[in-house]
Formats: C-alpha cells, structure tokens, sequence
C-alpha cells in the first residue's frame, strides 16, 4: 500500500518556519511582520444564568478573539475549503464540558463563511459512537445551522500516511482532513488520567483510524509531537468557555465543570496548550505534552513571551 505524506495534500506548505507554520500565516491581513500570535478573550460580566446566555458569551469571545488576532481572513482565502476539528468525542451535553461549546463552533463556522469559505466541514473520530456523540454535544445541530458540512468519519476511508516522526513512522488518517485548506484545531481544556490534560495537540488524535490511537499511549508525548509536527497546525483554538478539571476525558460529573468563560487563538499550538493548561490550574510544564512540543520545535511554552493580546469583555 502507497504512504501518503501531509505534503502530498497541502497546498500552503512552502516556506515552512521552524514552527511548522507556513510563513504567510505569520503574517496579519495587511502583511504586517508584526501580527499578533495569540488572543486572549475573557467574560467579565455576570455569571450566565441559563444556556443559551452562554451560547451568547461564547459566540461574542470568539468572534473578539479571532478578530483581534486579524481575522478570519487571515487564515481563509475565498474558495478554500476548511476543516473544523473540534472535541467531539462524547455523548455527553454541552454542560459537561465533555466536548467543545457548540455555539463556539458555530462562530467559528460562520467567520470561515464571512471570510469566504466555499465549505466549512465539521467533524471527529469519537470515543463513543458518532451518531451520539454528535447530537447529544449540540455540536452537529449547531454547526449545521451555521452552514456547515457536518461529517461523519467512515472508518474505511482512511489512508496510511507517512508521517517520518521520531517515534511514529506511518499512520492511517482521515484523508478529507489533511486535504483541507484549513484545519482549524478546537479543543476545550480538560483532565486526562493518562497524559493529564487534553488540550489542542490532543486533539489531533480524533484524525487517527481509532484502534491505531491506542499505542500513542505508550509515549503520549513524543507520538503527539509527532502528529503535530505532521498537521502543521496554522490556528488553534482554545474553548474555555467551560474546563472539566477532573475525571476526564469523558467527565460526566457537573461538580468537575468550572466556568469562567474564555475563548483563545493563536499560531502557536504550543502557548494555547500552555495556556489551556493554566486555565486548568495546572502548570504548563507538568504537562509533558506540552514540555515535547517546545523541545520539538513545535512552539514556545512562555505564551506570555509572545506577540499576544488579552481582552475583557462583559
């Protein structure tokens, strides 16, 4: 059988940095060297009463967040077609915190739409069966609503690629993910038992054909530096508008959700997950993942070091 490389598919690799990133992406909408890397937004008002306050809140973060960041179309030319990668792995509502927001998808969706996206596409490798995992997240039904695509990942369809990493050499991924313009990387921040903290590299995990996830377990941090490296992430976001802080990955307990909604994007997948990680109450350098992927050359920890904005709004 024939490996296929991430480069086969993508069509913005050249000039790629140390960062993995290409270089136009380090650049704002106006070509400016000085375009930030990384936006913070944070809810400041009242604590929402009932959700759909919260669907609220979280569609106004984003949108905040990716605009002081330079906007979507920073990101997205017209035509393009993007891929949204969110958490969506459970069957479990949105209040669990399980899975991301799905009102921060649906944002998401509809700036790639603004920006001139000729597809949106949504969709995951769930844990629990998809068709599950997708209604009861809200995800599906939001993000269709926002004119997405939403899809469901057929188990015959991925492909061995060839992914040369330290630790992992091939692997079968999604192929309709790595063919995209643009992967947009969506992870909310939570516990994990084994690598203690999902955050966005993570996330990538959901492109892998299931059974072959389960040796990442053996190195979590050198295999997920390893399919990092092999995405080449461009923008990633963090979906703060809840925190499971326990029990992870699944969760289930409304006494493990922490809200202090907060939304944050950046170039730079290594400072969200440290980011992510804080809003977790955890120090960034616990978490291995994290601590690989700044070895690797994937990112910096010190997202603080960054050319960074934060916001406050209510």
């Amino acid at each position: 059988m024939k490996t296929y490389t991430r480069r086969d598919f993508l069509k913005r690799t050249a000039g790629a940095t140390a960062l993995g990133m290409a270089a136009p992406e380090l650049l704002g909408a106006e070509g400016s060297a000085e375009a930030l890397q990384m936006a913070v937004a944070r809810w400041k008002g009242a604590k929402p009463e009932d959700e759909p306050k919260v669907e609220e809140i979280a569609e106004k973060l984003t949108r905040n967040a990716l605009t002081a960041l330079g906007g979507m179309k920073r990101f997205v030319s017209r035509g393009d077609v993007v891929w949204i990668k969110p958490n969506m792995s459970w069957d479990r509502k949105p209040e669990l915190a399980a899975n991301c927001n799905p009102a921060v998808i649906a944002a998401l969706v509809r700036l790639c739409l603004e920006a001139g996206a000729k597809k949106v596409k949504v969709g995951d490798n769930t844990v629990t069966p998809a068709r599950y995992a997708y209604a009861n997240s809200g995800i599906a039904k939001a993000a269709k609503e926002a004119g997405a695509e939403v899809v469901y990942l057929d188990n015959s369809r991925f492909r061995e690629m060839n992914l040369k990493g330290e630790r992992v050499k091939t692997l079968p991924v999604y192929p309709e993910i790595v063919e995209s313009d643009l992967v947009i990387n969506v992870a909310v921040p939570k516990h994990h038992v084994l690598s203690k903290a999902t955050l966005c590299m993570k996330n990538y995990m959901g492109v892998v054909r299931s059974p072959h996830r389960r040796s990442f377990h053996q190195d979590i941090p050198t295999c997920l530096a390893d399919l990092t490296r092999f995405m080449k992430p461009r923008l990633s976001v963090i979906d703060g508008i809840r925190t499971l802080i326990a029990h992870g990955p699944s969760g289930g307990n409304p006494k493990d959700v922490r809200m202090k909604p907060t939304v944050a994007a950046g170039v730079d997948i290594v400072a969200l997950d440290a980011f992510g990680a804080e809003l977790l109450g955890v120090k960034p350098s616990e978490i291995r993942t994290i601590v690989k992927g700044e070895e690797a050359g994937l990112g910096k920890m010190d997202y603080r070091s960054l050319r960074l904005k934060e916001l406050a709004l209510s």
